[in-house]
């Protein structure tokens, strides 16, 4: 599912939002979640999952296609990690 199809869908199921509405708090979530993993925070929706943010260490690599060695340097990374509620309903427990 991407974004437009997640305000439509939430658009279609409250008929007494207007669309704009609808895309102004979508827009509104997803800022807020990237906001507070920009400060380093954890973000957790409850049966959903968490989102948090990984540093990983800067190391020596190598192109895969010369072999040579490259420095990779340090950066953070988004990391999810499901809920019970989103596991076990994909599992059909």
């Amino acid at each position: 599912m991407i974004r437009s199809e997640l305000v439509q869908k939430i658009a279609d199921e409250n008929p007494h939002l207007y669309q704009r509405d609808v895309e102004r708090i979508v827009a509104t979530i997803f800022d807020e979640i990237i906001e507070a993993m920009a400060r380093g925070d954890r973000v957790e929706l409850r049966g959903f999952g968490a989102f948090s943010v990984k540093h990983r260490e800067g190391r020596t690599g190598r192109n895969p296609r010369t072999g040579e060695s490259v420095e990779v340097e340090e950066k953070h990374v988004p990391f999810f990690k499901t809920g019970k509620l989103l596991r076990d309903r994909l599992n059909n427990e």
